[in-house]
């Protein structure tokens, strides 16, 4: 009895699968054709899509072109390779540049002191830094606020006390902050480079008011920052020759630490994330070769059954 029910299940997986009815098959059809449907909706979608992004991309090219700033030429910066860390040699005499010229009228109130510890200077050499500036702090237990030398906790200083004082010493124009410049500008380091390195004398028919200079890469050309980099304005520690290339190049180099201060560890991971992903990708592929070799290479035959 055992045997005959076995027999008449096997006889049953033997057999062909019955055609689809009328209704299936409509379902079928209706299928088909919704996503035909949707492969369109899509496809019309990507096009707006590609469309629009090409009409601003075209915007802003005319609006780039019809600019009366000059563009700042794209300089061969030592950190723009994918895996190439910024030189911090350079940053801390990008630091020295700050401290002796820009800081007469910049602030950088989103750095520490704390910040140049491991960067461009050791814990002693910061601490020596920031005790070199005095600050405001209080109350103290009579109430009355007081005169300390800075410690690493502290921001670098603001050259005026409000943007007031700022607008009154220079004639209207608010100096910005540095912190972020260099991401705050188009073109970046380049920018900023091209800015300081490009004064020339006004071309006739360029009107300059009183307190203005001719910069073509600044917006309009009439720039209230006189020129202020020269050849050996300042005197570097390490040595270096402090042309006005030089100079540029340093400042330049230490606002784009100040703006991405992550950009070696994010450079140092992507080392990171290339090595594991070539290791995992090596392994997945032994396994898959491993796993799949005894499936692929086998043989199937087909014995038919005796009763």
């Amino acid at each position: 009895m055992a045997a005959t029910l076995g027999r008449i299940c096997g006889s049953k997986l033997l057999k062909s699968v019955p055609a689809l009815n009328l209704q299936q098959a409509n379902n079928l059809s209706t299928a088909k054709t919704w996503t035909n449907g949707q492969k369109k909706l899509v496809a019309t979608i990507g096009a707006l899509t590609g469309g629009v992004g090409a009409l601003i991309y075209a915007m802003e090219q005319s609006v780039d072109a019809s600019g009366t700033e000059v563009h700042p030429p794209s300089m061969p910066w030592s950190h723009n390779g994918l895996i190439a860390a910024l030189d911090h040699a350079s940053v801390r005499r990008g630091y020295e540049v700050y401290k002796q010229v820009c800081s007469a009228c910049h602030s950088m109130q989103y750095i520490a002191y704390r910040n140049l510890v491991g960067v461009t200077h050791t814990e002693a050499e910061a601490k020596a830094e920031a005790e070199g500036i005095m600050v405001r702090d209080g109350p103290d237990d009579t109430g009355n606020y007081y005169d300390r030398p800075g410690k690493l906790s502290d921001y670098f200083p603001s050259p005026y006390p409000n943007e007031e004082a700022a607008r009154a010493a220079n004639n209207g124009a608010y100096p910005p902050d540095l912190s972020y410049i260099v991401s705050a500008r188009k073109g970046g380091e380049d920018y900023i480079f091209s800015l300081l390195t490009g004064y020339f004398e006004a071309p006739a028919g360029v009107p300059l008011r009183e307190g203005q200079y001719f910069n073509p890469y600044f917006a309009g050309g009439a720039i209230g920052m006189a020129q202020v980099l020269y050849n050996e304005v300042i005197e570097y520690q390490d040595g270096t020759p402090a042309t006005q290339s030089q100079l540029a190049k340093d400042v330049a180099t230490f606002l784009k630490w100040t703006s991405e201060p992550e950009h070696d560890v994010r450079k140092g991971m992507i080392i990171k994330v290339l090595g594991i992903m070539t290791f995992l990708t090596v392994v997945s592929y032994y396994i898959k070769r491993h796993k799949w070799s005894a499936l692929k290479s086998r043989k199937i035959f087909y014995v038919p059954k005796k009763d």
